[in-house]
């Protein structure tokens, strides 16, 4: 589902105002062949951009619990948290329709566990596997994501 009915209901009252809303982004990680480490990425339909599985938390919903969901929901993979590995606050935002968001974005490294990646609900054209050192194009914020996921440290990344 591409906006949540709690951010619907929202709307209705505060029209196009600016919402602060909590975020998850998912950076699942499996071993590949050769030994190699690949990243789950999909491929939004809305730009067409190559990102990490990303979402908003529902209320009273746990970071690591909407991660592992939205991974299930976008990509049809069965996922783990390991950590969580950054913390950041996004900038405003415009969507087409006049909407503005803010989003606290929580990036978690996840454990691959099962499943064949593909759009599964209607947000992404395509959901892959990528060696992690031959990503496709993406914006730098993203790939700051992945990197905090794949840097080899144990503590989060707090932004400042």
């Amino acid at each position: 589902m591409a906006t949540p009915d709690f951010v619907l209901d929202l709307r209705e009252k505060v029209g196009h105002a600016l919402l602060w809303l909590p975020g998850v982004t998912a950076v699942v990680l499996r071993d590949g062949p050769a030994g190699t480490r690949e990243v789950l990425l999909v491929r939004r339909a809305d730009n067409g951009a190559w990102t990490p599985v990303t979402g908003i938390v529902d209320p009273g919903e746990e970071p690591a619990v909407a991660g592992a969901r939205e991974v299930h929901e976008e990509a049809d993979v069965v996922a783990e948290p390991v950590a969580l590995v950054r913390v950041h606050t996004l900038p405003p935002m415009r969507y087409p329709n006049g909407d503005q968001a803010q989003y606290l974005d929580h990036t978690f490294r996840f454990r691959y566990v099962s499943g064949e990646p593909h759009p599964a609900d209607g947000e992404n054209t395509a959901a892959a596997w990528f060696p992690l050192d031959d990503l496709p194009p993406m914006s730098e914020d993203m790939l700051a994501r992945v990197a905090a996921a794949t840097d080899g440290s144990e503590r989060a990344a707090f932004v400042r």
